[in-house]
């Protein structure tokens, strides 16, 4: 197994990102904290480069390769803002990628893909193989495989969010006493994780996932690694996972809290919510932790709490239809 990463790496990881992420805003609404009689703090990072947090961990990883590396161009699989993250970072470093994303993965996320200029190779989530198809891709180019989240190199790129949101509440002279973001393989979280763990030790941190994918949650409550069988449909489609990261959750075992879980729902209320009280469009996968807190998973009484709303790569359909109730 890969080492740890610490509180340097990702310090590291910020230095390398500087000037090509964007250092995403903290929003804030008196209406809902007065709602939820709490601090609320959104970590807005659906206004990240290519709405999403995935670019930092692509760059970080992508810009650390040597020449040779890069002259045999990079390799992702990816339901979409994986994907458009090593689109832009290997666009910006003039390197060649080839994405592999599922057929049915929103479309403006395999649009934005191509649009970077990557190679968008597509299969069908329910009976291809993601891994198999990169697998021949390197085989044939040499190409780097650039994971969504189980390398050091990814999870500390995106634990600079973290890393960013702890500042800024710094700034704000408080200090969370949850943080709540969403969870797929683990990248975001663990490394946020290793942040706070370092500069705010008494603060909580939970995952939060979708009824039916719930692997972290299961996890964590057991000390080891679950694999679960897929749920229910779920239009989150970046949190469609069966068993969380090896690295990741060597991580996130030691240092989270636990794991929440949320209906589609409430997840819809919070996307509403984040349009209509932070002005922000947040996707379904990016607005579980938001659920959480709203629909009240976690005690949030005189609490300051943060938020993470990963990304806001949402079909304009999908989101109309959450807007006018379709999934209430």
């Amino acid at each position: 197994m890969p080492s740890i990463p610490t509180i340097s790496d990702v310090e590291a990881a910020a230095q390398r990102l500087t000037g090509y992420a964007v250092q995403t805003p903290v929003l804030e609404s008196e209406r809902i904290n007065d709602q939820l009689g709490c601090r609320l703090l959104i970590k807005a990072e659906c206004l990240q480069r290519t709405g999403s947090f995935k670019f930092r961990g692509a760059f970080n990883m992508i810009s650390g390769l040597s020449d040779e590396e890069r002259s045999q161009g990079v390799v992702a699989f990816s339901s979409g803002n994986h994907a458009q993250g090593v689109a832009a970072a290997a666009k910006i470093l003039g390197i060649k990628a080839s994405i592999v994303m599922p057929t049915n993965a929103p479309q403006i996320k395999i649009d934005n893909t191509r649009g970077d200029g990557a190679d968008v190779i597509l299969y069908n989530r329910a009976d291809g193989n993601r891994v198999a198809i990169a697998k021949n891709i390197i085989a044939e180019t040499g190409a780097t495989l650039v994971p969504p989240y189980n390398a050091p190199e990814i999870m500390v790129g995106q634990g600079t969010l973290g890393l960013e949101l702890f500042q800024q509440t710094k700034d704000r002279s408080v200090c969370l006493d949850y943080l709540l973001g969403p969870c797929s393989g683990g990248g975001m979280i663990s490394g946020s994780a290793i942040v706070f763990n370092d500069r705010s030790h008494s603060t909580k941190i939970y995952t939060v996932e979708p009824v039916g994918y719930d692997d972290t949650a299961l996890s964590l409550a057991k000390g080891e690694r679950v694999k679960i069988e897929p749920g229910t449909p779920s239009f989150c489609d970046a949190l469609l996972l069966e068993t969380p990261g090896e690295t990741t959750f060597a991580v996130n075992n030691e240092l989270l809290a636990g794991g929440l879980v949320v209906s589609q729902a409430e997840t819809a209320v919070a996307m509403k919510t984040a349009f209509r009280e932070y002005k922000i469009i947040v996707e379904p996968s990016g607005a579980v932790a938001l659920a959480a807190a709203l629909s009240g998973k976690i005690n949030t009484q005189d609490k300051t709490v943060g938020i993470i709303c990963t990304g806001g790569n949402v079909d304009a359909t999908t989101f109309k239809d959450v807007l006018n109730g379709e999934y209430d």
